[in-house]
């Protein structure tokens, strides 16, 4: 039987093109690796954000966890696939590899 959780995350993804599991929101975001990868994901041009605030649901964190085998918070999926956190995307803008990704979204 599937993990109502894993389910639920996997809903997600399949429903926005660019997701962010994050402590806070886009708009107040709890942590400078949030505000960051958020700041990127602006810049590089993303309008359709889809934040989801791991602080108000700790089953949701643990599943996350088990899902992407990352302890850590900010979680960048873009088309389904996870990216990584913060220093991630960070080098993939620097480098131009983010804008190539997020080119097959738009």
């Amino acid at each position: 039987m599937e993990d109502p959780l894993i389910k639920k995350i996997e809903t997600i993804l399949f429903d926005h093109s660019v997701v962010i599991f994050m402590k806070g929101t886009p708009e107040f975001p709890q942590c400078g690796y949030s505000l960051r990868a958020c700041e990127i994901l602006r810049n590089a041009g993303v309008k359709d954000l889809f934040s989801v605030n791991v602080l108000l649901d700790d089953a949701l964190w643990n599943a996350l966890e088990d899902y992407t085998k990352c302890a850590t918070v900010p979680q960048i999926f873009i088309n389904r696939k996870f990216i990584g956190g913060c220093e991630d995307i960070t080098e993939m803008h620097e480098s131009g590899q983010l804008d190539q990704l997020l080119d097959e979204c738009r």
